[in-house]
């Protein structure tokens, strides 16, 4: 009987391909993006996925009176791009009680915060995060004294990643004074000369609390589901059509769901589900079963899957935290005065190499966000000592930015088929900072694009889009023609030099950055990520030739339209 059923089954599915396509798409240059990065100038869809490729002519015999015809007129097609990095639940929110614009320098954070002070009650929180100092002309943080000028009667949380700074009443609210920044020195920041907080906190998480503002527009799950879908919208305009939520709470999963079921989900997720490292081991591992017991975990839907977890391994080389092999150095970017300072390691190795072997049990992938050299080697350790018991590549496991690499940690990777998930924009918002403080040779494995390709390693690109909705306005740009030019050029903003240019991608795999390396990242290499027959027909037309147009035009290309299993997305029907 199981025989019948299956012979049924491959006999109906040759009936459908036999019949006339629903889509066929033609004319133009058709970027595969397959093992051969073959370029074809037809396409045909049925049923919401690839039948056949090849020229038009071949194409003819799909063509029949009821199939779409589009006629590309020389235009482009690659795979629906995918984005490896996403906090979208978050970021769709950010601006939703009033808009904040872009801050490039200290003058444009005390205007903003000047500004907040007239209209939020007197006494109640000013916040304000992710402005990243690296990001300021002036390369630093606000200082207390600067502050207290423009809001001497709020306290003020200025927070970018896990370190920040604040006010005198911030310092107050928290109990911070002389003796207690004595008692923690990994944490406040002093004056050299006095001993006295000057405001900058180091994972302030664990010696700060702020408060909400309670004038602060509140949302109804309803306008939260819908600037989420706004945002999604938005992601479909730049011909994003997967996207990983690399921090994924229960909250944002059941968002998730919800979409999902009222058919609202237009758009390929898959979630690295938080988890807290901290705390007792047998708590963690029912955390990890919950996970992997999830409907979601155990058999995906096309549009939402879980695929593992994330958990945060050190600080952040964008506020002075992250864990690095040699010293920061002094610093007054960073407000560091002490030589042998390495940055912030969160979790030890001991317990990094548990979770990385309770989740290869469970066939979780495992990622933890590791921003220096230090932080990255830890966890290929980690990898390399359970893959001695289980293999650690069948899981997908990654490393989470890993911005500062070595030969030998990319070897490693190589060999254990673990994946990277690298952000170009960080390259070159923040370079110009990261070269100030550390000198060029330092950067030799900075985002090292070509000797992670060159080596095999499965690199995919993502923005950590985090807050805002808009693909340049937002913080962590998301737009990925931007991130193409990036790996491409190597360019820094307000920088003369590219940034150690033998790390380049070619075109080619700038383009398998963007698509069928980000879909192995999801666990759907199989389904999407390059256009070949079988596969589900996700793919977007754009206005240049991304092969041959100058490098210049790559952070200038618009996408004309986006199809998500044969369906038009954008722009909208």
């Amino acid at each position: 009987m199981r025989l019948a059923a299956t012979t049924l089954l491959l006999l109906a599915s040759t009936v459908a391909f036999a019949q006339d396509a629903d889509l066929v798409v033609r004319g133009g240059k058709i970027v595969t993006v397959d093992a051969d990065f073959q370029i074809v100038d037809a396409m045909a869809i049925q049923q919401g996925r690839i039948v056949a490729i090849g020229t038009a002519a071949e194409i003819e015999s799909k063509i029949g009176p009821e199939t779409r015809i589009v006629e590309l007129k020389g235009r482009m097609v690659l795979p629906g791009l995918i984005d490896s990095h996403v906090h979208p639940s978050s970021a769709s929110t950010y601006e939703a009680d009033h808009e904040i614009p872009q801050m490039d320098s200290i003058a444009d954070v005390l205007d903003y915060v000047r500004g907040r002070a007239k209209v939020v009650p007197k006494g109640e929180w000013i916040h304000l995060s992710q402005v990243f100092i690296t990001r300021l002309r002036e390369q630093r943080y606000p200082t207390r004294a600067e502050l207290d000028s423009v809001a001497p009667e709020h306290p003020v949380s200025f927070r970018t990643g896990p370190d920040g700074s604040t006010n005198s009443l911030g310092l107050k609210e928290n109990g911070i004074d002389k003796a207690f920044a004595a008692k923690h020195p990994d944490n406040v920041m002093v004056d050299s000369a006095t001993g006295e907080p000057n405001g900058i906190l180091r994972q302030a998480a664990t010696v700060f609390e702020s408060k909400p503002d309670p004038s602060a527009k509140k949302l109804s799950v309803s306008d939260r589901d819908d600037r989420l879908e706004m945002l999604f919208d938005d992601y479909s305009r730049w011909g994003i059509t997967g996207i990983i939520d690399r921090n994924c709470s229960d909250s944002a999963r059941s968002q998730y769901a919800r979409l999902l079921k009222s058919n609202r989900l237009r758009i390929r997720v898959r979630l690295s589900r938080s988890l807290n490292p901290q705390g007792d081991f047998a708590e963690i591992e029912e955390r990890l079963d919950a996970i992997a017991s999830d409907p979601f975990c155990v058999d995906p839907d096309p549009r939402l899957g879980v695929i593992g977890v994330k958990v945060f391994e050190d600080g952040g080389m964008l506020t002075g935290s992250a864990f690095f092999n040699q010293p920061w150095g002094i610093s007054t970017i960073y407000g560091i005065e002490d030589p042998r300072y390495r940055g912030m390691q969160f979790i030890d190795e001991q317990r990094i190499e548990a979770l990385v072997g309770a989740c290869a049990k469970r066939k979780l992938a495992f990622t933890a966000h590791c921003q220096g050299d230090a932080a990255v080697e830890t966890l290929m350790r980690a990898y390399k000592k359970v893959n001695q018991e289980i293999p650690i590549g069948p899981t997908r496991s990654t490393l989470t930015h890993s911005s500062f690499m070595s030969k030998q940690s990319i070897e490693d990777a190589a060999e254990l088929g673990i994946g990277v998930d690298l952000q170009p924009a960080w390259l070159y918002l923040d370079a110009r900072t990261l070269v100030a403080q550390f000198g060029e040779e330092r950067l030799q494995y900075f985002i090292p694009l070509r000797s992670l390709f060159e080596a095999g390693v499965k690199s995919g690109g993502g923005s950590d889009h985090m807050q805002k909705i808009g693909s340049l306005r937002s913080v962590n740009p998301y737009n990925p023609f931007l991130g193409m030019w990036i790996a491409v050029t190597r360019t820094a903003r307000w920088h003369d030099q590219p940034i150690h240019p033998e790390q380049a991608l070619t075109r080619e795999q700038m383009i398998r950055f963007y698509t069928i390396n980000n879909a192995w990242l999801m666990r759907a290499e199989k389904e999407i990520g390059s256009l070949e027959p079988g596969k589900r027909a996700d793919f977007i037309i754009i206005d240049n030739d991304l092969l041959a147009c100058s490098e210049d035009q790559i952070r200038e290309t618009q996408v004309q339209s986006t199809w998500l299993d044969g369906e038009k997305l954008f722009p909208s029907q």
